[in-house]
């Protein structure tokens, strides 16, 4: 058949068909990732949460990172504008105070009509409480190694409460 398909709304399978901006401005094709469980969430500097789910993170990071497991984090100035600075800001705020190694992309929308195409996917994929919207930073959406949301996480969750089903998605016992 062949031909253009921009008619039609084309739905991702996998979110290994994104590509996103990385602090930089540069594209990351998310493809990059296949075969990773990863964890996408969207994080603020100033936000009551950021603290413990940076330290968090960054101990779970530590700990599968050699084990096929990534973490992305999304700055969003959505909320109460928690996320004020800069790329620059953002990323050397999360790599000096929390020594942050996972990737910290370019800030985006999650909300709204400006929200990048990865979140749309995302909150597509799994409604959370009150429809898609994303309610607050440091929703946290776990994706399997075939690039399919496995699950949606609250604000509220810990990442160290997520930890069992990263476990399980990873294969491990």
């Amino acid at each position: 058949m062949g031909g253009s398909h921009s008619s039609e709304k084309t739905k991702e399978q996998s979110i290994h068909e994104f590509t996103v901006k990385d602090s930089r401005g540069n594209d990351v094709n998310l493809s990059d990732y296949k075969g990773k469980v990863l964890l996408v969430v969207n994080v603020a500097s100033q936000c009551g949460f950021t603290n413990s789910n940076y330290k968090e993170l960054t101990e779970l990071y530590n700990k599968y990172k050699d084990k096929d497991f990534e973490i992305l984090a999304f700055p969003c100035n959505q909320f109460l504008s928690q996320e004020p600075g800069t790329n620059e800001q953002i990323k050397d705020f999360a790599c000096t105070k929390y020594k942050a190694e996972f990737p910290i992309f370019g800030k985006v929308y999650v909300n709204g009509p400006n929200t990048v195409p990865i979140y749309n996917f995302l909150k597509s994929s799994k409604g959370g409480f009150m429809g898609s919207r994303i309610k607050w930073n440091f929703t946290k959406f776990l994706v399997n190694k075939d690039g399919h949301v496995i699950g949606r996480y609250s604000p509220t969750t810990s990442p160290f409460g997520i930890e069992k089903d990263i476990k399980t998605a990873l294969g491990e016992q």
